[in-house]
């Protein structure tokens, strides 16, 4: 690492001095603009005395670790429920729990770290993550599950803040990119403890499961808070630049103005992706939340509701990262309207998959349904940066990803009610809808016309 890079990284060039030079062109995020006006490679690796990429590393080794709170649920709430004699249901808002609890930790989480740094509060997410997850094997208790997975839960909106933000703060110039690396972390992490939950998800197996899971969790989130830094304030020496210097090569991030929460607030863009928030979010967790009971539900055999909810996080996992590089180097407003259409029709079509008893189509179009889904969580916080700067980037995000709480209870307690007044397919089709319904609002999205952000949308702002 003494040489300041890593595979993958944008090459960068110095002088004799040490002092970055220009790097190669970096297509702008939102508006394909010439990005070389700035080494930011070069600069990162000067502050850190390596690559940046490792910082992108190991916020991704920590969304991975606590993934299993929201895509292993499925998979354990049967032996929790059997080995607490209670019925089913009476877990039902337990994932609802965690939707709010992991949503609304965020915004005091990323305000502390914009201001204090990273180090701190993700040891604290250790403890909470780490420890609740352990707790849950030893739970005797109704309120004791609700308790663990919802202190569990803070622990997962520290990371999350965390971890989204080291890449929009450190990668100005591949937001989408590494913000997808860091959510296919999240959802791709727990492929690997999906088969190992369902292989031994009994009541006999199941503590010595959720009790492994957490040492691991505990684990890598005492590494990561030891590894991540924030970059130091100027640190591409922006301050320096000559007056009436031209800053169409910036990313748009840091081109336009900063705002703070309470501006971001004041306008409408924020208001409308809040509202889009809540519905992809909404209609992705149904599919998180319910992918097994719903194969049953359809007398899907074993094997396909077990290849669904293994393969989901894949799915999502590997869109995020991919679908995070085009929106790079597309039009970042197009590719979620796209995307959002897509995964609503994908999800309908699994409804007739599931009728006609087609248990490999019903995996693939879950399949697809998430691989246009899941980006949602790489489109958002890089499109808030590209209108609203990276400056306050941790707590601006984090207010929009309070919408989850929406989608969460939507997906939870909503759907349950749902379920059990209308049936499975009607509340699987309203998913659908929602999902497009978002993906056409996004055709109407713009910067705020006072972001200073100098494009053809820009200025046909507000």
């Amino acid at each position: 690492m003494g040489d300041g890079t890593a595979p993958g990284d944008e090459g960068s060039d110095t002088t004799s001095d040490n002092t970055p030079t220009e790097s190669a062109d970096v297509d702008d995020a939102t508006n394909g603009d010439d990005a070389a006006g700035v080494d930011y490679a070069g600069r990162a690796s000067a502050v850190l005395g390596f690559s940046r990429w490792w910082q992108v590393v190991a916020a991704a080794a920590m969304m991975a670790a606590v993934s299993p709170y929201q895509y292993v649920w499925s998979s354990i709430e049967q032996p929790l429920a059997e080995s607490l004699d209670i019925a089913l249901p009476a877990l039902g808002a337990v994932f609802s729990f965690y939707v709010v609890f992991q949503s609304l930790s965020q915004f005091p989480a990323g305000k502390w770290r914009d201001s204090r740094g990273p180090g701190a509060i993700t040891f604290l997410a250790a403890i909470l993550a780490g420890g609740g997850y352990i707790g849950l094997a030893y739970a005797t208790s109704v309120w004791q599950l609700y308790l663990l997975y919802s202190l569990g839960a803070v622990g997962v909106g520290i990371v999350y803040t965390v971890a989204v933000n080291t890449a929009v703060k450190w990668f100005p110039d591949r937001t989408g990119l590494t913000t997808g690396i860091g959510t296919m972390a999240f959802a791709g992490g727990s492929a690997l403890v999906v088969p190992y939950v369902r292989a031994n998800a009994t009541v006999a197996a199941y503590s010595d499961v959720l009790r492994n899971v957490g040492i691991a969790i505990l684990v890598v989130l005492l590494v990561g808070s030891l590894l991540l830094r924030d970059p130091p304030d100027d640190w591409l020496g922006l301050d320096d630049r000559d007056e009436g210097e031209s800053d169409a090569g910036l990313a748009a991030s840091l081109r336009g103005r900063a705002y703070t929460t309470r501006e971001m607030l004041s306008t409408w863009q924020f208001w409308l992706l809040y509202a889009m928030f809540i519905a992809t979010a909404g209609a992705d967790l149904i599919v998180i939340a319910n992918v097994v009971r719903f194969a049953e539900h359809l007398g899907l055999a074993a094997v396909v509701a077990t290849a669904a909810a293994t393969l989901l996080p894949v799915a999502a996992g590997v869109s995020r990262m991919v679908l995070g590089e085009v929106s790079d180097r597309f039009d970042r407003r197009r590719v979620m309207a796209v995307s959002f259409v897509l995964a609503g029709l994908f999800r309908i079509a699994l409804i007739g998959a599931g009728l006609a008893e087609a248990g490999i189509v019903f995996v693939v179009l879950v399949m697809g349904a998430m691989f246009f889904s899941s980006p949602l969580y790489v489109y958002f916080p890089a499109l808030l940066a590209d209108y609203y700067g990276a400056r306050n980037s941790s707590g601006n995000y984090a207010v929009l990803y309070t919408a989850k709480v929406g989608g969460g209870v939507f997906a939870g307690t909503v759907t349950g009610y749902l379920v059990a007044t209308f049936g499975w397919i009607p509340t699987f089709t309203l998913g659908g809808a929602l999902a497009v319904a978002a993906g056409l609002a996004a055709l109407v999205l713009r910067p705020p016309s006072d972001a200073g952000l100098r494009s053809t949308e820009a200025a046909t702002g507000d």
